[in-house]
């Protein structure tokens, strides 16, 4: 099944207005800053620079290897983006509305590529024997060409296509083993409701349903802000934007009240939250620089491509193409994505920095967003960014403040493209390990303003919030706790 990586653009993504309009789906986070236009000269000379040296010594330890930071936070920051970004519009609402630039339903941290619409409006996403809990698939032995196949799965239709809420979170193994988990945290939680585990924590326990969903976003809400966004921008910059203070509580002692600070906030909304594109095209694009090569999804199953050139034909074991059923002992071990307790250390991300994993510098032709062979995913991004009028990296670092890279820091004369300069920008100021001044500054404002935008988040419905769902450390909840929930879900399956 080919997947063109970025073909099927989000709709308005390509009008996006410099206007006072303040509604839409995408919008802009620095209106008065010229758009920038790279030559081409110069998309081609970063596009070819773009890429890691030689390995020394193999993928162990590596040196491109970022310490900080577990393989499984790149695709929770893809798991995230698919959540931001979903978009329910029928293609009736589509062709009467082709520039996109109203009537989207606004971006929320909700999982609704989980949820989707419900259980009254999508029945097909839970279970009929209990409709609060989530569907877990079930495959046959064998797909049609007779590969053995792991049993449990997502839920998926008899040509193999998952039956879930966004459809790109089937669209590589790890992703789809990603969702696989956050339906399994959620039927998780749905027991230990039953269970009366949480009864101080539910405020209706008559809808059990209802309850599970509010308890898994918001430990959700709470793992995105603060495990993998301090990961991402660094703490200090999470810590400035999120103000704490104690204030008593009725009966007696104090509670911890959390708020999300607007006092330098450069997103800006006047009408309904949108996604910048200096987020989506640029700053949240410091992703690709994380991808590794290869991957080992359990002790069994090792070393497997990301992707490879021509998937059709070849064995289903030979990469990580997604939208199929899950090969026999494919099922992930997390350890070797998270730290889980009691585990070896897990692979690690790729440093965030101008230097991208070899598959993704010449990508097959069945990837690239043009269905061109060849072509480094840094070339798609900069000229996505040139198309779009993205102003250059120097001016948002003046915008906003932030140390602006010298050109020695940047290695040429130019202005440099927004998205070049927020990964230059990490492996200058941070080695790498997380997002500098400038990227740091749009990826932790549009996250935390979307989950302090919503009505219905943690942060609007109850700032004194913390978490009660099992946890390594009684004072957070990351993003290995949820996963850990998970997987004890998934134990009950083989008891």
């Amino acid at each position: 099944m080919s997947s063109h990586h970025g073909a099927a653009q989000p709709r308005g993504l390509a009008g996006v207005p410099h206007s006072e309009l303040f509604v839409g789906r995408f919008g802009r986070m620095f209106r008065s800053l010229p758009p920038y236009e790279p030559s081409d000269a110069l998309i081609q000379q970063l596009s070819a620079e773009m890429h890691e040296p030689p390995e020394a010594g193999g993928e162990e330890d590596s040196p491109n290897d970022n310490p900080q930071i577990p393989a499984g936070f790149t695709y929770v920051g893809q798991f995230l983006d698919h959540d931001l970004t979903f978009d329910p519009v029928s293609s009736l609402q589509h062709r009467d509305d082709p520039n996109a630039l109203v009537d989207f339903r606004t971006p929320r941290l909700d999982l609704d590529s989980v949820y989707g619409s419900g259980p009254a409006d999508q029945p097909f996403l839970y279970d009929t024997h209990d409709p609060v809990k989530l569907l877990i698939g079930k495959n046959p032995d064998t797909d049609d060409d007779g590969n053995l196949l792991e049993h449990r799965d997502l839920p998926r239709n008899w040509q193999h296509r998952a039956l879930i809420g966004d459809k790109r979170n089937d669209e590589n193994t790890i992703i789809g083993q990603l969702q696989l988990t956050f339906i399994d945290f959620h039927n998780e939680v749905v027991d230990e409701i039953r269970s009366g585990e949480l009864n101080d924590a539910l405020l209706d326990h008559t809808d059990v349903f209802g309850e599970a969903q509010r308890l898994v976003r918001w430990h959700y809400q709470w793992a995105i802000a603060f495990d993998f966004l301090p990961r991402i921008v660094g703490h200090e910059l999470v810590d400035e934007l999120i103000k704490t203070e104690q204030r008593k509580k009725q009966g007696g002692g104090h509670e911890t009240i959390r708020r999300y600070d607007p006092a330098r906030r450069f997103y800006r909304v006047r009408e309904h939250p949108f996604i910048p594109v200096e987020f989506s095209v640029a700053a949240y694009r410091y992703g690709h620089s994380q991808i590794r090569p290869e991957y080992d999804l359990n002790d069994t199953v090792q070393n497997v491509p990301i992707f490879i050139e021509h998937p059709e034909g070849a064995p289903i074991t030979s990469h990580l193409g997604g939208f199929r059923a899950l090969p026999a002992q494919w099922t992930i071990d997390w350890s070797h994505f998270f730290d889980i307790p009691g585990s070896a250390p897990p692979e690690k991300t790729r440093l965030i920095d101008t230097h991208l994993a070899a598959p993704m510098t010449k990508l097959p032709a069945n990837i690239a967003s043009d269905g061109s062979s060849g072509k480094s995913l840094a070339f798609f991004n900069l000229l996505r960014g040139k198309r779009l009028g993205l102003p250059s990296g120097q001016a948002v670092a003046r915008a906003v403040g932030a140390d602006v890279l010298s050109t020695a820091d940047i290695g040429f004369s130019d202005p440099a493209p927004l998205w070049y300069y927020i990964l230059k920008e990490a492996e200058v100021q941070h080695n790498g390990l997380h997002l500098g001044q400038t990227g740091g500054r749009i990826v932790a404002e549009v996250i935390l303003s979307l989950i302090d935008l919503d009505r219905h988040s943690f942060l609007s419905q109850n700032p004194a919030f913390t978490p009660v769902l099992e946890r390594a450390d009684p004072a957070t909840f990351t993003i290995t706790d949820l996963v850990s929930l998970a997987i004890k879900q998934r134990a009950l399956a083989h008891a």
